[in-house]
């Protein structure tokens, strides 16, 4: 019965000039009462900013994230509110899968990203793994993202300096305050991969960027490990100086691309001999172009806390 289901806001952001929202007709398909589910798209150009905007006209006692293509199963929210039903859980999320008729080279995309070597803990936004369990903010991913209302009201929202990691900031907050964070393997969407080589390098440097800022305003020692991949970069910059001194310098440099093979090797049973093989060269350029974004993350500019963005949003709120 609808009168035993929480109220649900399912949020969206989406260009202006955006004609088509695939996560909008997705969203009215969900296996849920019509008179317990509202749908926002917020349009603007800050994400952060339109899903701020969103959250303080939301009426629902929970909120439902998605990126404007991430696609929904069903069933996602009824599985959802089952989790929630533990009065301490705040947020809960899942992957975002490849579609299997994605182009090929989405698919290695895809295979990198659900790599341990490349994204460690992180791959479990792009892989099923494991059952439902309590996590942190290094599993979740805001394209797919529940989260209780009052609790998102209550810690100020996402933090609009910060674009991408934004939501990672808010769940140490929520974290800290004792709030749980989980993580079901089965709450998914299907969502594309970058398209090309060069969207996916540029998505690779954001990550970097997004995470050192948010180690500047929200420093945690579950950051600790996004310094491998600067550090990794520094090494290279300096490497060939190292090798004039000592040939030692070199003996780093092998172990890691024998993990990147064992890797390789690791990811044939799931993405095949072909797609495996072309996924080396992208772990490595993964730690490379994230390690240089994490740098650049370090050295930007970023305002002042409480200073909310001058970015104007048009709120729609539409029929399931």
């Amino acid at each position: 019965m609808s009168e035993n289901l929480p109220s649900v806001t399912v949020i969206i952001p989406a260009r202006p000039d955006e004609a088509e929202v695939p996560a909008v007709t997705a969203a009215r398909a969900l296996d849920y009462p019509a008179d317990k589910l509202e749908i926002i798209l917020a349009r603007g150009k800050q994400p952060s900013v339109q899903r701020n905007t969103a959250l303080r006209a939301a009426r629902g006692e929970l909120i439902y994230f998605l990126d404007d293509d991430a696609l929904p199963v069903t069933g996602n929210l009824r599985r959802a509110v089952e989790v929630f039903r533990d009065t301490k859980v705040q947020m809960l999320g899942g992957p975002n899968l490849c579609p299997k008729d994605a182009p090929f080279l989405e698919q290695v995309f895809a295979l990198v990203l659900s790599s341990w070597i490349a994204f460690g803990p992180s791959r479990a936004r792009y892989a099923k793994v494991g059952t439902v369990r309590e996590t942190s903010e290094k599993e979740l991913i805001l394209c797919n993202m529940l989260g209780r209302r009052e609790t998102l009201l209550a810690h100020g929202g996402f933090n609009e300096a910060l674009y991408p990691n934004e939501e990672n900031a808010l769940m140490d907050n929520i974290q800290k305050a004792g709030g749980k964070l989980m993580y079901d393997p089965e709450f998914f969407v299907w969502r594309r991969p970058r398209r090309t080589l060069q969207q996916f390098m540029r998505m690779l440097m954001n990550y970097g960027r997004g995470r050192a800022e948010q180690f500047r305003t929200t420093p945690t020692i579950g950051s600790v490990p996004n310094f491998v991949p600067p550090l990794f970069c520094l090494y290279l910059a300096v490497l060939i100086p190292l090798t004039r001194l000592s040939p030692w310098a070199l003996l780093p440099m092998a172990f890691y691309f024998v993990a990147i093979l064992v890797q390789v090797l690791a990811l044939i049973p799931q993405g095949g001999l072909i797609r495996s093989l072309c996924a080396l060269p992208l772990l490595v350029e993964t730690h490379v172009f994230y390690g240089i974004g994490f740098w650049r993350g370090l050295f930007t500019a970023l305002k002042p806390p409480g200073v909310k963005s001058d970015v104007s949003v048009k709120l729609e709120t539409l029929a399931k």
